[in-house]
């Protein structure tokens, strides 16, 4: 199976190169590497191309974009630029650039996927430093998985339509692949460590935005309100809760587009409430 690895970068300089490495020391390397400098201010784009001049299997290209901070919607515009770019695939993933991945992170990643079919998704779990030891970054199940470490079967990522341009993309992503029948999986023995924990910078427009994606992955109210209390007390900020909720009110008085269709909503709204009933049962 051929693996097609996209990581859009922009302002990394901090984190590439411990990033890299950990690509170049796979038991088994991604087939292709492809680095989008994504108008960076710093050393993000010469030290990609160090490793592209040393490594036939890495590439880097650059991307024009405007400086403005939209979360979800730039890394996906970003990821989706270095698609065009990609060779023949069968495994597309996209990561982040903060990460140090285990040396057999792809050797295992292409054992799931041949031992199952269905399997659509796979990934590790992701850990960040604390007082100097690597513990799980708990902003999500442990069966979720995260949006730095995605990598996708090419007929489920095809079946899903791609990447969705916004916040919430890597959790769309997982709804679809289970209303196309495809399965996810995380793979709990691989740890991969996370330079930059995630809400990094976040602004109240990004926790807007949130509310936002709810909105148009069809939650309706009172599911968004559950998730956004879920969200407010793993933040320890109530404020959270009320700006996430604003945030889907605000969508649905402006009338934003949805991600999903009302059966692919239908189907959303279902599978979430199965999960929250199956927690208190």
């Amino acid at each position: 199976m051929q693996i097609s690895i996209i990581i859009p970068a922009h302002n990394e300089e901090a984190y590439l190169s411990q990033c890299l490495d950990s690509f170049v020391h796979q038991t088994h390397k991604p087939n292709e590497l492809i680095i989008v400098d994504d108008n960076s201010g710093d050393a993000t784009y010469d030290i990609a191309l160090q490793y592209a001049k040393k490594f036939d299997w890495i590439k880097v290209i650059q991307r024009k974009s405007l400086d403005e901070h939209i979360p979800g919607k730039k890394v996906v515009d970003t990821f989706n630029f270095g698609l065009e770019h990609t060779s023949e695939y069968d495994l597309i993933g996209k990561f982040d650039a903060d990460l140090i991945l285990p040396n057999n992170y792809f050797e295992f990643m292409l054992n799931h996927f041949q031992s199952n079919w269905k399997l659509g998704m796979c990934g590790g779990l992701l850990y960040i430093e604390k007082e100097d030891t690597w513990v799980y970054e708990n902003i999500a199940d442990r069966n979720h998985i995260r949006g730095p470490i995605k990598l996708y079967f090419k007929g489920c990522f095809e079946k899903i339509g791609g990447l969705r341009p916004g916040i919430g993309w890597d959790t769309v992503d997982i709804l679809l692949a289970k209303y196309h029948g495809f399965e996810t999986l995380t793979d709990p023995s691989l740890e991969v460590k996370h330079l930059r924990p995630t809400g990094h910078g976040y602004s109240n427009k990004g926790y807007q935005a949130k509310g936002e994606a709810l909105y148009k992955m069809r939650y309706g109210i009172v599911l968004t309100k559950i998730a956004a209390l879920k969200m407010a007390w793993q933040a320890k900020s109530l404020k959270l809760y009320f700006q996430t909720v604003w945030g889907y009110l605000k969508a649905f008085f402006q009338g934003s587009t949805p991600f999903v269709s009302a059966e692919e909503g239908k189907f959303i709204r279902s599978y979430r409430w199965k999960g929250i009933l199956s927690k208190l049962t």
